[in-house]
């Protein structure tokens, strides 16, 4: 039997990510960024761990259940939009597990969370959620030994615009939100019933096709500028 943990992404794609973290970091560092990141409820101390614990935190997979045993692809690196996401390396598995991915899941969600809470966005946070998850529903395409997969840039401009539309004064963590949540949702709940017969070993919410969509949607929020007064949050301390 093969290991339930693995990163998503192929080892280049994964670097890559992690040369926009490492670029973000500077922007950080530079106080470019800094009060995006106060505006959403976080101090900047917290950035950088908050990103790498999602980048890293994409390895594990939490299995909660497992579909009927069928054909099953493993250790291969299948394309899609460009991304190679991995396949890993089975033994005698034989279905397809149902697993939560902690950096592509876990910890987005838990930050969602608070920042809805924290910026008291439960009306617009539910419409931006809801918004995204039609959009990401739309693009989510079912590949096989993946589960189902979105295009890349498809939840982070999704979350972007429509946090800039709903609340320009504090678009960066209602995109955070919307672009975590609602791809997790769009793309991931709202297609489970699509995961069987894909060959898949092990179809992971947040995890290969949708992490990479719910990690540049946490840059994305960063980057984005808040509008309006500085006045009226406080970042985490």
């Amino acid at each position: 039997m093969g290991s339930m943990h693995y990163f998503p992404l192929a080892s280049s794609f994964l670097l890559l990510l992690g040369a926009v973290l490492l670029a973000v970091i500077a922007l950080i560092q530079l106080r470019v960024v800094t009060y995006a990141y106060q505006r959403m409820g976080i101090s900047p101390g917290y950035v950088f761990s908050l990103l790498l614990l999602s980048l890293l935190g994409s390895y594990v997979n939490i299995p909660i259940a497992s579909l009927q045993p069928e054909p099953i692809v493993s250790h291969s690196i299948v394309e899609f939009y460009g991304v190679p996401y991995v396949v890993p390396l089975v033994h005698e598995w034989g279905q397809t597990v149902i697993a939560v991915n902690v950096g592509g899941a876990v910890i987005p969600v838990a930050l969602a969370l608070y920042l809805l809470v924290k910026n008291r966005l439960y009306v617009r946070g539910l419409i931006a959620i809801a918004l995204v998850a039609i959009v990401t529903h739309r693009f989510a395409q079912p590949i096989r030994g993946i589960g189902v997969s979105v295009p890349i840039f498809i939840p982070p401009l999704a979350a972007g615009a429509v946090a800039m539309v709903l609340a320009w004064r504090r678009a960066p963590p209602l995109a955070y939100i919307a672009g975590s949540i609602g791809t997790l949702v769009g793309a991931d709940l709202l297609n489970l019933g699509k995961i069987a017969g894909l060959g898949a070993p092990i179809a992971s919410i947040g995890g290969a096709g949708t992490f990479d969509g719910v990690f540049l949607s946490g840059i994305i929020a960063v980057l984005l500028p808040p509008v309006g007064s500085r006045s009226g949050t406080r970042a985490l301390q």
